[in-house]
């Protein structure tokens, strides 16, 4: 127990109601088909000596937002503990609940179950639940059908709550649920998103398209409905079965990804989707993402002035863009469908999971520098610690049956903890406790150098026939890019810009080609545009000269590309290599009689 932090107050160790608040543990919650568990976070990993076991698998588990409560439902009833003590706060007899919430200040339970009728009410029962904590005391009962957006929405401090009813939306004052404060109406709503933070607050909506006109989405400030201009921002866009909307974190800007399911072009199987830019002032974008492709991840950094999306066709492409949606760094292509920023915002993961190999890169968010890279192979679920130094990854039924467990990791790579799933178990869901922003302080980024590989690299199958065989050249599938700075390139250019760009350049190198070229000395040196050239007085040798001068000209050009910090391509690579072979043959040229 020496590893443990004594307590200041109680003579034990470890003690969780007067543990040093000015640097908390984090918690883990683990739920098993078996049984549901909460582990101290790191670096000790043991299971909370206070908090009630339970036998019975959770189904769902939530922890409040600032982490003192957590709640959990496991087919006979919902429990709702403290995290310091593991005191119980309500037991609620609830056997068909499934989804559980806290609102933001804890006041409020949120349960849902599925909504069934029967013969004693024709309408059914009113699935939707608000309990008052402590106390577990029913508030509001409603109905809601589908899960799907089943929980209202708080603003930060509770002020407003709203949900979605019959394609409009229904604001509430002060939890007060017997009173509609306000209703927002505007075509048919589908979809909103309460911004977060307090006021003023914002909620942006999504109305579908239908005959023919474009869907749109609208961004208001609570209460000002009213009028034609009440709008603060307005985007409208075809193409666009369902779509997600993400604020970030001051409230100034919210990125919308449009989706269809259908791809009619049949280029892509996941369909395809656009990514659109609005802002509260009321400027809007479309971003431009430069490969096609599915869009497969957008996540905004804590710092709320920059935004990560990973798109493209495999080997995917991941950028950071600003809030004009200009990029500020290319991380390249690699094997990956998912970004994730620390709480700090000072690292960030790009990982590869589903139905790819697991990989993660994690990145000095700063710096644009690669930290680290690791593998989580089978992966279906990430997430960081509050800490911002460590990350847990898990393999969880339904996605896997096989294999179940979670591992947490310190973003250098090194395993902190690990755990496997007994035989006969399934691994549900593992969720680490919530904290308020600021309580973990942002560390320096530290690199660690991988351990040097002890086993041979995997090597490709050869039948036994052909192994005493010299091995055939091997190549890749895709040429994968690597990572640039976009602040020193060239910024994006219109389709138009590029065209007229092109045709600028293809004018000046028709001008330079045309001017006389100088005499090369015996050792020829690059080629310049104020050189000029000698007759030899035989035409087919000025003609070769020429040719070579004109690939040596392309060369010089592809080395001061490569010093600008371009990324040339394989072919142009190739081209670079042979500027030795083209000297020498000049050189032989001039030789000739």
């Amino acid at each position: 127990m020496s590893d443990l932090p004594r307590c200041d107050v109680c003579p034990v160790w470890f003690c969780f109601r007067h543990v040093n608040m000015a640097t908390p543990v984090p918690l883990l919650a683990v739920c098993e088909s078996d049984r549901t568990s909460l582990l101290c976070g790191p670096p000790t990993f043991r299971e909370h000596p206070t908090f009630p076991r339970d036998g019975g698998g959770s189904r769902n588990l939530t922890f409040s937002r600032d982490g003192s409560l957590l709640a959990w439902c496991n087919g006979h009833g919902v429990s709702v503990v403290r995290t310091s003590d593991g005191s119980s706060v309500a037991t609620l007899a609830l056997p068909k609940t499934t989804l559980l919430r806290f609102s933001p200040l804890a006041d409020i339970l949120v349960t849902w179950q599925p909504y069934t009728k029967s013969a004693e009410a024709a309408q059914g029962d009113a699935n939707l639940r608000l309990w008052e904590l402590p106390g577990a005391g029913l508030r509001k009962a409603l109905f809601q059908k589908k899960a799907e957006a089943w929980c209202p929405s708080w603003s930060q401090d509770e002020k407003v709550a709203v949900r979605i009813v019959s394609n409009e939306l229904h604001f509430f004052e002060d939890n007060d649920f017997n009173v509609i404060a306000n209703k927002l109406h505007v075509q048919k709503i589908s979809n909103f998103e309460l911004s977060p933070g307090s006021h003023p607050f914002k909620v942006c909506v999504y109305v579908p398209g239908n005959k023919g006109l474009p869907s749109f989405v609208r961004v208001f400030q609570y209460p000002q409905f009213g009028g034609p201009g009440a709008a603060l921002a307005t985007k409208s866009f075809f193409k666009a079965d369902r779509v997600n909307m993400l604020w970030n974190k001051k409230a100034s800007a919210v990125l919308v990804t449009a989706s269809t399911e259908v791809d009619k072009s049949g280029a892509s199987y996941y369909g395809e989707q656009t990514l659109h830019y609005l802002h509260v002032g009321g400027e809007t974008a479309l971003v431009q993402l430069p490969k096609n492709g599915p869009i497969y991840d957008v996540a905004w950094s804590p710092n709320s002035s920059e935004f990560c999306v990973v798109y493209g066709f495999m080997p995917a492409k991941a950028t950071v863009f600003n809030l004009k949606c200009d990029p500020v760094f290319d991380f390249g292509t690699g094997p990956r469908n998912a970004v994730y920023y620390s709480p700090q915002g000072h690292i960030l993961v790009l990982a590869g999971f589903g139905n790819l190999r697991g990989q993660m890169e994690v990145w000095d968010a700063k710096k644009y520098k690669q930290v680290s890279k690791c593998q989580a192979p089978d992966a279906t679920h990430f997430s960081w610690c509050p800490d911002g130094e460590h990350v847990v990854t898990a393999t969880c039924a339904p996605r896997l049956r096989v294999g179940n467990g979670f591992k947490v990791c310190h973003y250098t790579g090194a395993v902190a903890h690990e755990h496997q799933t007994p035989a006969g178990s399934e691994l549900w869901e593992v969720r680490w406790q919530s904290f308020p922003d600021g309580t973990f302080p942002e560390r320096p980024v530290r690199r660690q150098t991988p351990a040097a590989r002890t086993d041979a690299p995997a090597q490709a199958y050869r039948p036994p026939a052909l192994r005493h065989l010299p091995a055939a050249p091997t190549s890749k599938l895709h040429e994968e890019e690597a990572p640039q700075n976009a602040r020193q390139s060239d910024k994006a250019l219109s389709k138009a810009a590029l065209k007229n760009q092109k045709k600028r350049e293809a004018r000046k190198a028709a001008k330079q080609e045309s001017k006389p070229e100088a005499q090369l000395p015996s050792d020829p040196a690059p080629i310049t545009d104020s050189q000029s050239t000698e007759t030899c007085g035989d035409l087919e040798t000025d003609r070769k000269i020429k040719n070579v001068k004109k690939k040596l000209k392309a060369i010089e050009e592809l080395k001061e590309q490569q010093a600008s910090g371009k990324v040339l391509q394989k072919n142009q690579l190739e081209k670079m290599q042979k500027e030795d072979q083209l000297l020498e043959e000049l050189r032989k040229l001039h030789l000739q009689p």
